[in-house]
């Protein structure tokens, strides 16, 4: 059972470790075959995070300062998935983003674009029994991020799942439908070319709110041949 719920990716759908257009990787990435473990039932038994309390406001991001951040409101939502289109339920699901400006609130960031008081850029939110989570957020601006000559990110959210345990942890990126900037970019571009696709939300009308939020939908698929490809 522990190696079914832990069965790894096939490959093909995930970026490699090493893609020497995205330089921070070549230094990085392992220079050995890796050394394969056996799976355990201590990757299901702790830390367990279903017990793990979340505020109210945690899945809005234009409601946890003292007034509402700039920038265009938005909604993200989807369905957490396995391989076969089922629902995962209780999934934990967080985010993190810069703001409306291009700039992340963290002390490493030093673009000289304008920080906002009012957005601090994080939220988490849990799966319901259908699989589905929604959050409430503002559109992340592009930002330069020095990986080449007139390189730019294009526009972005991480996002990270938890299964039961903190060891289930996968992490991936929300790019917006279209954006010109994904063409030059090298993350997204060290994802498998039939793959790229699943990175890329949705705009979504029928959730969109009149005069209020455009919407985005974006289905994470957790393995399978329609997986959604994994990375920072």
């Amino acid at each position: 059972m522990t190696q079914d719920l832990y069965r790894r990716p096939a490959s093909g759908q995930h970026p490699p470790h090493r893609a020497d257009a995205y330089k921070s990787t070549v230094g990085r990435s392992p220079r050995k075959p890796a050394v394969v473990l056996p799976q355990t039932l201590s990757e299901i038994t702790g830390p367990l995070l279903a017990d793990e309390r979340l505020g109210a406001q945690e899945n809005d991001l234009t409601r946890q300062r003292m007034g509402p951040p700039l920038g265009e409101r938005i909604i993200v939502h989807g369905r957490v998935l396995d391989e076969d289109g089922k629902a995962v339920p209780n999934a934990l699901v967080e985010i993190w983003q810069c703001n409306a400006a291009g700039r992340y609130h963290h002390p490493g960031d030093q673009h000289d674009a304008p920080l906002d008081p009012n957005f601090y850029g994080g939220g988490r939110t849990r799966a319901d029994a259908d699989g589905t989570y929604r959050f409430v957020t503002v559109k992340p601006g592009a930002y330069p991020w020095g990986n080449h000559k007139n390189a730019w990110r294009p526009a972005h959210i991480h996002f990270s799942l938890f299964g039961p345990a903190f060891v289930t942890r996968l992490i991936t990126q929300m790019y917006f439908p279209a954006d010109p900037l994904l063409a030059f970019d090298p993350i997204y571009n060290s994802v498998p070319e039939g793959a790229r696709h699943r990175l890329q939300a949705a705009f979504d009308m029928e959730g969109t709110q009149p005069d209020w939020a455009l919407a985005y939908k974006f289905d994470i698929v957790l393995r399978g041949r329609n997986a959604t490809p994994l990375g920072s």
